[in-house]
This record gives structure tokens, C-alpha cells and sequence, in this order.
């Protein structure tokens, strides 16, 4: 990040925000007088059967337990709880396929739909402590599937629908998955996309499964396996609407969420119940300062991804939030779908990526400025660093300038957010994750793990456990240890990312360490680089990876697209020269790139994420890897054709 970036404006909270504001400064110091008492305090905000007899049992490090002894049903507190308060009638979610039907499910109505599914998953012989797959579209029957499996104790794994049939055998296997929750297919721009097959194929590979249980969503025809496959409609409508739920042990297993590794096994991560729901629940509460008797909350992800699970199924559901739930792409069957989403639902919170904001950036902000979104009054930022001119683009033509950004740095393993701004405590740096949340310590060390001061650039480590971290990996507790606690020892969790103190003591996230560059011996961020090229006018987005280089170890190699507004005759040679020379002086001589490719697209997952390892592949020629997980696997032909036979140098 360049000093000239660091030392652009602050937004200091709005005074009406801060004086009706959820949390105030004064957590800060309560957790830090008591950090064990902080999260019993969170804990009560749930309804419990049994009350815990200890904390935090960290006896056995790496290995935690939180709210040892206590009961609680995850399910209850989504649903039940609010219904027996009277909150029966209060909207759930207001759903949107992509065709443009919708549903609207109070929480009198979710609940009955999750107890007449738990009553069908009952039925079939699941139990408490089965896993149970989940390979859905973005439909209601999704989260009520994840709540049914809360609700009788059985452990959910949900696949984001995008894998393909070997990541899904991959995991089904691993899990030891008895059944699978399906539909024939989601609507995914403008089209009906298949699902059903993918079971059949992975499901032939595996013998735990049982059954197939799917839902009718596209009317396509599928393949109809007699005795094992069942609709969803034959087997949950005929239950009874009511199922009293059973309290399970604070750390029964709730769910486990593969992330993937691009040569190794993907990894199971394994939540549970009582820490994990205590934790999600106060930070979406907290962090998005909800008010669930006037917000209508939007988290514009997938609920394949762990952001899904937090923030729109298990955060939202316990703090009696009404979400937007939408099926699609942002641009079917136009780019201002989700502005005009947010107008006619009248949204006040939203949650998404920086990979899309600079996508909305691209297009343009003539977009946003035909909608009304006066309506919202909060923005997040999830999935990895925002660079701060998508930063100060989100808050002009997104927040009209009003709005706080809440840029949220946390990860599959820790379940909930880690390091965050609050609304209405602190004065926001466009570009920065800036503080810890109450009841989290987290510090910057060098390579031996010894803590960096201000104005310093190191590696990000949590020095305590927290009550939404992941347990152990599925079935594999020396890997547990060695992947996340073996670099700094069992009572320090590496995440594996670098990051940057200021001057001021706040933390700047700088991407993966493994998208840290080494060139001629200076460690350089992908993000830093990312960040200096799309603060040029020119440049929408930008993806840099380090390609072996004979003379200085790495190369930095930029893949940019352009601006809406840029013609093809900006876009030659002049313009890749004017970039480079724009980092050197954003960063210095040395970030200068070796090679900047202008591309139409970057090869993206449905979750948004940026696949440099392909990109890497490119840029040094190699074979390319898998690309089952992308939104659009021709993306990598068309930038495969535009790469130059040798790098072009200054």
C-alpha cells in the first residue's frame, strides 16, 4: 500500500449511527478486562437448555472447547425462539430466483418447513452425528435442508453447487455422507443449469449413500434411480408441521465445510454447535449494527461458501433478521439486477465481495445511479482485501456517501468475522480491516513470531482461541495441528496470510503469504501491486502473480481489465507503459510488473474468488489445472491466446 494511498481521507462514523449504535467503544475494553467473561456475556444472547459448567477448556492445545456442559439447539434459536415471542409473522426471507419468481417465508412459516423437513430426514434414518450432503442452488430449501440437519443433530456438509462430480464424491466419501440433498438444477444466467447428474456420477462412486432426496426447481428431466432417489415434495409435505427439537452438547458437531487445496486432499473443517452460533450471532449483530425490526439485511453470496452459513442462514436466522436470498448472477437479465433488488426490497445492509464491486466498477457508474438505494444505510466488504479505490467507488456510488464499510477479514476456519471495523465506533481507513473485534487477539509477527510494531509488514497470527474456530480437520487431527498451529506452536493459529500495521497500529490484510512475491529478495504483496494498478483511471480490476523469472526469482506478471470507457486504441502498448511506470511510483522501481496482459475477463469461482494458481500456470507456460470451479472455464482459453511468445521488458 503506497503512503500516498494510507494518508487519502477517513470516515469518521455518522453521529446518528454512532449514538443508536449496537456496540460502542467501552467492548473494547470489557473484553479486554475479561475476555472469558466478554463471550459468556455473547453466549446469554441465546437461549440455552443447560447453562455451561466452564468456558474455555484449553487444556489440550490446539484442541479447544467453549461453553463446556451447556445445551443448546442451533435450530431453536433461528426459529422457534422468535415464533414464541411473537414473531411469527416477521419475514424471514425474500427470495428471488433468477427468472424473476420470488417467495416470501415468514419465520412461522420456516419453521414449520424445517420441522416437517427434520420429521422426513427423521423418517429416512437419519440420526444425530450423520452427515448429510447438501449440493443446492440457492433456494429456501437449501437453508431449510442446513436447519432440518441442525435441528435432529445430524451434521450438515454443504457443496457449493459449481463443484464438479469428482469434488463431490471426494467429499461425500470423506464425510461418510449417508444421503444427499439435490435439485434437478438452479437457474444460472438465463439458464437452467443441471445438478442432478453430478450426484449420480459422484454417488456412484461412494457406498455410504443411502438416498437422494431432490427438489423440483428447473423441471428438467434426470436420470431416476428407483429405491434410493426420492422428491423432495413426496417425502417432506406429508410430515407434520411440528417436531420438538433436542438440545445437543455445546460441542456436537454442526457442520463441516471442505475448503480446497489445489494439489491436496481438500480439508473438512469442522464446526460445532454452542461457540460457533454464540459467535456469528453477536458479530452480525455488531459488526452490520442490526436493528431487526427495520433492516431488511442482504449477504450477496452463496450458501455453499462459509459466508452463506454465518450471514445468511445462522447469524441472520438467530438475530431475527429479514434477508434478500437471490438465486442469480448480478447481470441477468441486466447489470442493474442488483440495484433493483435492493429498491423494491427497500435493502439497508449489504454484504459482498470485492471482486464484484470492482465487476460493478467496470460497468460503470451510470448503473447504480438509475436505481433508488437510498434505502440502505451500512455496506460490508468479505472474501479477501478490499483495495481502496474499490473502496471509495463502493461508498460514492454504492453508499451515496453516507454509508459505513465494514471491511471484514475472517476465513473458513474461524467461522465468524476477526478483524473488522464497528459502525459506530470507528473512523474508517478506505483499504483497511483495521482493529480485532472485542474477545479476539490477533498481532503481526515476523518469521519467527516475534510481534511486529507499528509501520511493519509480517504475517497475521491469532495468539488466543476464540469461540467460533474450527475444532479439528474431519477426521484428521494431525493435520489440524500441523496446517494451522506447527509454525508458531500449538497456542498460536497461523492463517496464512500476511499483513501490514500503519502507523497508527491498524492492520492492513495483504493477501495469502503464498501470494506474496519474492523478487530479487524483496517481498512484495499481490494486493499491494493489484491495488497501484486500479488506482489508475484506466484499470476496472487487476490479478498479479509471481512467475519464475531466471534473473530475479519472480517476476510480477498483471492481467488488467479496462474501464468501460476506455477505447481500443488506449489500450496498446502506450497504455501498459503508462501502468508500469504508474506502480513504480505507487510502490517503487522494484513492483514494476515484467508483463501486463489487457484481458475481457479473469477466471473467477462462483464465490468470486480469483484463481491466480491458473493464472500462474499461464504466465509460466504451464499446463493449466483444474478449472471445474470456474464461472466460466473459457476465460482461460481466451487469455491462453493472448499470451506473448516472450515478456516484453522496459
Amino acid at each position: 500500500m503506497s503512503e500516498s494511498t494510507q494518508l487519502e481521507g477517513r470516515f469518521p462514523p455518522p453521529p446518528e449511527l454512532a449514538a443508536e449504535a449496537n456496540v460502542k467503544a467501552d467492548a473494547y475494553e470489557e473484553a479486554a478486562r475479561d475476555r472469558l467473561g466478554f463471550w459468556e456475556t455473547q453466549a446469554r444472547r441465546l437461549s440455552w437448555e443447560k447453562e455451561w459448567d466452564r468456558v474455555l477448556d484449553w487444556d489440550k492445545p490446539p484442541f479447544a472447547k467453549w461453553f463446556v456442559g451447556g445445551k443448546l439447539n442451533v435450530a431453536y434459536n433461528c426459529l422457534d425462539r422468535h415464533v414464541e415471542a411473537g414473531h411469527g409473522d416477521r419475514v424471514a426471507y425474500h427470495w428471488e430466483g433468477e427468472p424473476g419468481d420470488t417467495r416470501t417465508l415468514t419465520y412461522g412459516e420456516l419453521t414449520q418447513e424445517v420441522c416437517r423437513a427434520a420429521n422426513a430426514l427423521l423418517k429416512l434414518g437419519v440420526q444425530a452425528g450423520d452427515r448429510v450432503a447438501i449440493y443446492m442452488p440457492m433456494i429456501p430449501e437449501t437453508v431449510i435442508a442446513m436447519l432440518a440437519c441442525a435441528r435432529i443433530g445430524a451434521v450438515h456438509m454443504v457443496v457449493f453447487g459449481g463443484f464438479s462430480a469428482d469434488a463431490l464424491a471426494s467429499r461425500i466419501t470423506d464425510a461418510g455422507a449417508v444421503l444427499v440433498i439435490t435439485s434437478d438444477g438452479g437457474y444460472r444466467r438465463g439458464a437452467p443449469s443441471a445438478l442432478k447428474p453430478a450426484v449420480d456420477d459422484a454417488v456412484s462412486r461412494t457406498d455410504s449413500v443411502r438416498n437422494v432426496v431432490v427438489v423440483k426447481r428447473t423441471g428438467q428431466d434426470v436420470e431416476w434411480n428407483e429405491g434410493r432417489d426420492l422428491w423432495w415434495d413426496d417425502v417432506v409435505a406429508r410430515q407434520s408441521p411440528e417436531h420438538t427439537p433436542e438440545a445437543f452438547d455445546a460441542e456436537h458437531p454442526l457442520y463441516i465445510m471442505y475448503t480446497s487445496g489445489t494439489t491436496a486432499k481438500p480439508k473438512g473443517i469442522l464446526h460445532t454447535t454452542g461457540g460457533y452460533l454464540t459467535q456469528v450471532s453477536w458479530t452480525h449483530w455488531a459488526v452490520f449494527d442490526l436493528k431487526p425490526d427495520r433492516d431488511v439485511f442482504w449477504t450477496a453470496a452463496d450458501v455453499g461458501w462459509v459466508t452463506g452459513h454465518s450471514y445468511i442462514v445462522y447469524g441472520p436466522l438467530s438475530n431475527r433478521a429479514t434477508s434478500v436470498m437471490y438465486e442469480g448472477t448480478p447481470d441477468t437479465p441486466h447489470k442493474g439486477r442488483w440495484w433493483d433488488i435492493i429498491q423494491r426490497y427497500k435493502v439497508s445492509i449489504l454484504y459482498t465481495a470485492p471482486t464484484t464491486i470492482r465487476t460493478f466498477m467496470k460497468w460503470g457508474e451510470d448503473i447504480p445511479a438509475e436505481y433508488d438505494l437510498s434505502s440502505l444505510r451500512l455496506l460490508g466488504s468479505v472474501g479477501e482485501p478490499i483495495n481502496p479505490e474499490a473502496w471509495l467507488w463502493y461508498h460514492k456510488n454504492i453508499g451515496g456517501g453516507r454509508c459505513p464499510i465494514m471491511d471484514t477479514w475472517w476465513q473458513t476456519e474461524t467461522g465468524a468475522h476477526m478483524i473488522t471495523p464497528l459502525p459506530g465506533v470507528t473512523t474508517l481507513k478506505p483499504g483497511s480491516a483495521q482493529t480485532p473485534i472485542p474477545g479476539v487477539s490477533a498481532k503481526v509477527v515476523d518469521d519467527e513470531g516475534n510481534e511486529l510494531g507499528d509501520d511493519s509488514t509480517g504475517l497475521l497470527v491469532l495468539t488466543e482461541p476464540w469461540p467460533s474456530m474450527l475444532r479439528t480437520i474431519w477426521g484428521d487431527d494431525d493435520r489440524y495441528v500441523d496446517t494451522y498451529w506447527s509454525r508458531f506452536g500449538k497456542n498460536v493459529y497461523f492463517a496464512g496470510d500476511g499483513a501490514k500495521k500503519d502507523a497508527d497500529g491498524d492492520i492492513w490484510l495483504l493477501g495469502r503469504v503464498d501470494d506474496v512475491m519474492n523478487v530479487s529478495g524483496h517481498r512484495i504483496s499481490t494486493t499491494e501491486v493489484e491495488s497501484a494498478l486500479v488506482s489508475h483511471p484506466t484499470v476496472a480490476e487487476a490479478a498479479v502473480v509471481g512467475a519464475s523469472d531466471p534473473t530475479t526469482g519472480q517476476g510480477i506478471v498483471a492481467f488488467v481489465i479496462l474501464r468501460g470507457n476506455v477505447t481500443e486504441e488506449q489500450s496498446g502498448e502506450e497504455l501498459v507503459q503508462t501502468l508500469r511506470l504508474h506502480v513504480r511510483r505507487e510502490i517503487g522501481p522494484i513492483a514494476s510488473p515484467r508483463q501486463i496482459m489487457v484481458v475481457q475477463e479473469l477466471p473467477k469461482t462462483r464465490s468470486g474468488k480469483i484463481m491466480r494458481r491458473l493464472l500462474r500456470d499461464v504466465a509460466e507456460n504451464r499446463e493449466l489445472g483444474d478449472v471445474t470451479t470456474l464461472t466460466d472455464s473459457s476465460v482461460m482459453e481466451l487469455i491462453s491466446e493472448k499470451l506473448p511468445a516472450a515478456p516484453s521488458e522496459d
